[in-house]
C-alpha cells in the first residue's frame, strides 16, 4: 500500500474548478426564487405530471460542463496502478465531491419538501445495521447514506492507506454497496433539487461529476443495470449511453439499501 491517496487525474479536474458557492445568501434565495416561480414543478419527490419535461434533460443544460475531459479514457485502470488502490481512490473522491454537491442545496432539501427519498418513480428506503426498516424523509436519507460511507472511507481494515496494509476480500462488494448509495443522492439532487442547481449555476459541476462517476461505475461494473435504470435517459444523454435494463418508463417500485 501507498502511505497515501492521491486524486487521479479526472479528480484533479474537478477539484481545480471550485464551485461558485460564495454568491450571498439573500442573492442565492432571489436566484432560486425566481427559477421556482417560472416553474409549475411538483413538490419535490413526487412524480411529475405526464406533460412536465425534466429540466436536466433540456439540451442547453445538459451540454453544460466544467472541462471538456476524455472520462472514457481517464476511468481506465493505469497499468502500473493496483486495481483496489485505483477503486479505493477514486470512490473516496467521489463520496467527498457528491458531499460536496449535495451540501449546496441541503437547505431546500427539507423533510416538508423531500419527505421521501424519491427519484423519479423509485422511492428507496434505508434499513439499519440490525436490519430494521427505518421510514425517513430525503436529508434524513442522505446523512444516512453520508455517515455510513464516511466511516467505511475511515476504516483502516476497509480502505488501508498504510504501507504493509492489505484490502479486506469483500472490498469490491463494500464498493458496489458506496457506489449504489451516492447513485441515489446524484439521483435525488437531479430528480428534486436541479432548479435550485441550476440557479446556483452548478449544473455544469453536477453533469461532470454524474458523467465521471457513472463511466467509472461502468467501467468496473460497479452498479447493476437495474439499479441505474430510473436514470437512463440522463445516463444516455452524458454517457453516451444507457446502463441498461429496464428503462426511464419502468414501473413503479421501491428499493432498499
Amino acid at each position: 500500500m501507498l502511505g497515501g491517496r492521491s486524486a487521479a487525474p479526472t479528480d484533479r479536474a474537478l477539484l481545480g474548478q471550485p464551485p461558485k458557492t460564495g454568491l450571498h445568501c439573500k442573492m442565492v434565495l432571489q436566484a432560486v426564487s425566481r427559477v421556482l416561480r417560472k416553474s409549475k414543478a411538483k413538490p419535490n419527490g413526487k412524480k411529475p405530471g405526464a406533460e412536465e419535461k425534466k429540466a436536466y434533460l433540456e439540451p442547453e443544460h445538459a451540454a453544460s460542463r466544467i472541462a471538456d475531459l476524455a472520462f472514457k479514457e481517464l476511468v481506465v485502470l493505469p497499468r502500473e496502478i493496483d486495481l483496489n488502490e485505483w477503486l479505493a481512490s477514486n470512490t473516496t473522491t467521489f463520496f467527498h465531491h457528491i458531499n460536496l454537491q449535495y451540501s449546496t442545496v441541503s437547505e431546500f432539501c427539507t423533510g416538508e419538501t423531500c419527505q421521501t427519498m424519491a427519484v423519479c418513480n423509485t422511492q428507496y428506503y434505508w434499513y439499519d445495521e440490525r436490519g430494521k426498516k427505518v421510514k425517513c424523509t430525503a436529508p434524513q436519507y442522505v446523512d444516512f447514506v453520508m455517515s455510513s460511507v464516511q466511516k467505511l472511507v475511515t476504516d483502516e481494515d476497509v480502505f488501508p492507506t498504510k504501507y504493509g496494509r492489505e484490502f479486506p476480500s469483500s472490498f469490491e462488494s463494500l464498493v458496489k454497496k458506496i457506489c449504489r448509495l451516492l447513485f441515489h443522492v446524484l439521483g435525488h439532487i437531479y430528480w428534486a433539487h436541479f432548479k435550485e442547481t441550476l440557479a446556483l449555476e452548478l449544473h455544469a459541476h453536477l453533469n461532470t461529476l454524474y458523467a465521471h462517476f457513472m463511466l467509472f461505475a461502468r467501467e468496473f461494473n460497479l452498479l447493476d443495470p437495474k439499479e441505474t435504470a430510473v436514470m437512463d435517459d440522463l445516463t444516455e444523454v452524458l454517457c453516451g449511453g444507457p446502463g441498461g435494463g429496464g428503462g426511464p418508463g419502468a414501473q413503479n417500485h421501491v428499493k432498499e439499501r
